[in-house]
């Protein structure tokens, strides 16, 4: 009885990814490509263990920081592929497209895309056809629809401005998603567009002379660094204002509708996980989110004077008061 439940515990171990990847004696070398060692890579690094891989074990990191200098990806992108990586790891579209223009052998893994197909990340979402998959935030359509939610919010509003990066390609069809959007409710947007981290100062500035009524903020790698910033000036100008982003609305937006982006990230192990085990990216789906999270911050409404319609409160997953 012993014997056989020793043979058996020798089978799991086996079967365990720790196990099997220290049977073969192979370390894998991952590249991973952001602006900045964020919450969003932590998350990455917590999946990727769950599935067996420890640095400094099984698994070498290169990591390769823009800083938010969009030009320089490229460089860093020739970087992670000079020294052959099994793997690229990306976490906004201008990241993945200088890995995708680097190499077409190495898969890479987008975390977070906008728009994989319109940006020319992929030929479709079920078959992406080169190297890179991931996951496809729905981001025109979720974007359009936040817009909307803040028109429900506040009736009022006549006027927004939008905060993007427009150094990201990725975001042609969510402006075109939210012209159409804003078009149909009577919405006049007004474009504010970032480039760089020394952009936002001008870009506050020139939306506190406009004086709009609302604020949507486009949220990627880039602009995502500066949530607490936009959120501070949209405090002081007394803007309704919405994001995709969850943590926006916790740091005082006004509210949030978007996918859960740390559950993004830990899924975008799950596919550096099978692309490590030799499955080709070409054929491997990009994955969309089928959860959506409302936010409301119902402590910024008061601040605004803003009755929010019961309507949206029961259809809120959070009210932060």
């Amino acid at each position: 009885m012993r014997r056989r439940e020793l043979i058996l515990g020798l089978g799991a171990a086996l079967a365990s990814p720790t196990a099997t990847r220290a049977q073969r004696g192979k370390i894998f070398r991952l590249g991973i490509l952001v602006n900045t060692r964020n919450t969003g890579v932590e998350e990455l690094l917590k999946g990727l263990r769950d599935h067996g891989y420890v640095e400094g074990q099984n698994l070498i990191v290169e990591f390769r920081f823009s800083e938010g200098v969009g030009e320089r990806w490229p460089e860093l992108a020739s970087e992670l592929v000079a020294p052959k990586v099994d793997a690229i790891v990306a976490q906004t579209t201008p990241a993945a497209l200088a890995a995708k223009r680097a190499t077409s052998t190495i898969p890479i893994v987008i975390a977070t895309a906008i728009d994989p197909v319109g940006a020319g990340l992929a030929d479709s979402l079920a078959r992406p056809g080169g190297n890179v998959t991931g996951l496809s935030l729905l981001s025109p359509e979720i974007s359009a629809k936040t817009l909307s939610l803040l028109k429900e919010d506040v009736p009022s509003l006549s006027r927004v401005a939008v905060l993007w990066n427009a150094a990201n390609p990725a975001f042609t069809p969510v402006w075109q998603a939210l012209d159409a959007t804003a078009r149909s409710m009577g919405l006049a947007l007004l474009s504010q567009p970032v480039r760089e981290p020394q952009d936002f100062a001008s870009a506050f500035a020139t939306m506190a002379s406009q004086r709009p009524e609302g604020l949507l903020v486009l949220i990627d790698s880039l602009v995502g660094q500066y949530v607490r910033q936009i959120v501070e000036f949209a405090t002081h100008e007394r803007l309704a204002a919405a994001s995709t982003f969850k943590q926006f609305a916790a740091l005082g937006g006004l509210m949030s509708y978007g996918p859960n982006l740390g559950a993004a990230e830990r899924k975008a192990a799950d596919y550096v996980d099978r692309v490590l085990k030799g499955e080709n990216p070409a054929e491997l789906p990009f994955e969309q989110p089928t959860k959506f999270e409302l936010v409301i911050n119902m402590k910024t409404a008061k601040a605004l004077g803003l009755t929010v319609p019961q309507s949206l409160l029961a259809r809120a997953d959070e009210v932060i008061e």
